[in-house]
């Protein structure tokens, strides 16, 4: 027989009310209180019926997750899996849209697949939550929202993101540490907003440094293997003039730089040190294993949760206390070393 927030309640020794304002993460329950009922909860094994309690409530308990693709990369699988658990934990459940964000009508389509849903909210991860009319169209229909990493407006809604210049500043200082200095860089998307962050830290920290950055060691990218595999033949190709070190946007982009040092017999890092960014499985399979960017993204996606079903954000959502900066840390693997002599 399944447990009844009744039985929760007589064995907490407190109203069923109460143990429904826990379940809600409402104010006005006393810590120990909240202590007490959260312990009940987990000993006799609770479970809200979700359709039960959305119907005493008028509430969905659903909370979205809107992204561009959802097999594209591992930053997807990340904040995706940090949403499905804070979800979980706050008993809420998550519900995956997506849409092209070049496409205006995969847009539309999505915010007309979200609209009868009444969702509690709807997370927004790059390149979404910078795409052209997007934010006006979620907006319209009247539905919170926070961004992950957003490019502009910050007051615009509550947001989660990392210093991503700062984190870029800092992995080239590092490099530059180990006594290289000729650098290059491969791109991300252009249109996501952590591409021109993570070059601008690259830029400022060769800038400090009194390094230039040669004509050609700043190549386009995408995010990908294929863009690195590329980015990385093009700057290593001519034997006579290539970097001693790489700075790939992402860790799939180092995967490729990795790859185009291989297929040209340039060993890693002997002769060739690379860097990228996210901390991605992939960075941990690689051999050598990548230095790279820890981008806490599990973390970022239940802050994003937590903000939407703080019942204070829908009537005051551009609050300064709703835009959470998170840490990021460098962290340092194999493929990196001192610059060849």
């Amino acid at each position: 027989m399944s447990v009844t927030i009744k039985e929760v309640a007589e064995a907490a020794g407190v109203s069923p009310k109460t143990v429904s304002r826990v379940l809600n993460n409402e104010a006005y329950v006393r810590p120990a209180v909240r202590a007490a009922v959260e312990q009940v909860i987990a000993t006799l094994g609770y479970k809200p019926n979700m359709a039960a309690r959305s119907l005493a409530s008028a509430r969905s308990y659903l909370i979205g997750l809107a992204v561009d693709d959802p097999t594209w990369s591992a930053y997807a699988a990340g904040i995706q899996l940090g949403a499905i658990k804070r979800c979980r934990e706050r008993n809420y459940h998550l519900v995956i849209e997506t849409a092209d964000a070049n496409q205006t009508e995969s847009e539309a389509a999505m915010i007309r697949g979200i609209a009868p849903l009444q969702l509690e909210g709807l997370i927004v991860v790059p390149p979404l939550c910078t795409a052209p009319g997007l934010l006006d169209r979620i907006e319209a229909i009247g539905l919170p929202y926070v961004r992950i990493a957003p490019g502009e407006d910050p007051g615009r809604s509550g947001f989660v993101e990392i210093d991503e210049r700062r984190a870029g500043y800092e992995v080239t200082t590092h490099l530059i540490g180990l006594g290289h200095r000729d650098i290059g860089f491969i791109e991300g998307i252009a249109d996501h907003a952590a591409t021109p962050r993570r070059r601008a830290g690259f830029l400022a920290a060769m800038h400090d440094a009194g390094l230039p950055v040669r004509a050609g060691r700043i190549q386009p990218g995408a995010f990908t293997f294929q863009s690195g595999l590329e980015g990385g033949l093009a700057l290593l190709r001519d034997p006579a003039d290539r970097p001693t070190a790489i700075f790939a946007s992402n860790d799939d982009t180092a995967m490729g730089v990795l790859a185009a040092a291989g297929r040209l017999d340039i060993a890693v890092p002997a002769q060739l040190s690379i860097v990228g960014f996210d901390d991605a499985p992939t960075s941990r399979i690689a051999w050598p294993q990548i230095t790279t960017v820890h981008q806490p993204l599990i973390e970022m996606a239940a802050a994003a949760v937590d903000i939407l079903i703080d019942p204070k954000y829908r009537a005051n959502p551009g609050d300064p206390s709703f835009q959470r900066q998170l840490d990021y840390r460098i962290v340092h693997r194999d493929s990196v070393g001192p610059a060849p002599r």
